[in-house]
């Protein structure tokens, strides 16, 4: 994932209307729907209800597309800190090479550094869901230094942290980003404990 290709995904993720079709053959999709990484274009591609099945029957992924998981996990394991994170939110993508990427959001899109790989190694051998993290669909997202639940650590889908990234640009003011985007960023995680569930120990 080149930090183009991030860059137009999020700003799908920003454009998003009740009016969006399925990127695999056209057809209407409803506010609730899979994605699809296009591995050619670097493009988050919609997935109706029964192409979403296909991929998921026929094991898709291994050539141009890949699904996007559709669930996610609180983890309470991980030490993130040991990854050197300069920052307090930021998420963590695999490459298929096996690099490990962080992408800082910011009002401009997101900034990338490439993870030590001895480093995320320690990290991932005590945790079994960062050793299989799948390469571009999903995310090890971090939010050190939170006032509310001290830091959350989360295993989720792609278009997750595509979502949070267009918020964050949507909402920043100042230099410190204004009082409106942290309560957003706030009930980002707090929807994600919604939708994923409670945190798991064994991570």
């Amino acid at each position: 994932m080149t930090a183009g290709a991030l860059q137009r995904a999020i700003r799908r993720a920003g454009q998003r209307t009740a009016a969006e079709r399925c990127g695999m053959c056209a057809g209407a999709v409803g506010a609730e729907h899979r994605h699809v990484w296009d591995q050619q274009d670097g493009e988050l591609m919609c997935a109706c209800t029964p192409c979403s099945l296909l991929f998921e029957r026929e094991a898709a992924g291994a050539g141009r597309y890949q699904l996007v998981p559709d669930q996610g996990r609180r983890l309470s394991g991980p030490a993130a800190d040991e990854l050197g994170v300069p920052v307090g939110l930021v998420f963590f993508v695999k490459q298929p090479d096996g690099r490990v990427l962080g992408h800082y959001p910011s009002p401009l899109g997101t900034t990338e550094s490439e993870i030590d790989a001895d480093a995320w190694r320690a990290v991932a051998a005590r945790s079994p869901a960062l050793a299989e993290l799948k390469p571009r669909v999903e995310a090890y997202l971090v939010w050190t230094g939170t006032r509310r639940g001290g830091d959350q650590q989360w295993l989720v889908p792609i278009d997750d942290c595509f979502r949070l990234v267009a918020l964050i640009r949507q909402h920043w003011s100042g230099m410190s980003g204004g009082s409106a985007v942290w309560r957003e960023i706030a009930g980002f995680f707090d929807d994600l404990g919604r939708r994923h569930g409670r945190p798991s120990g064994n991570d």
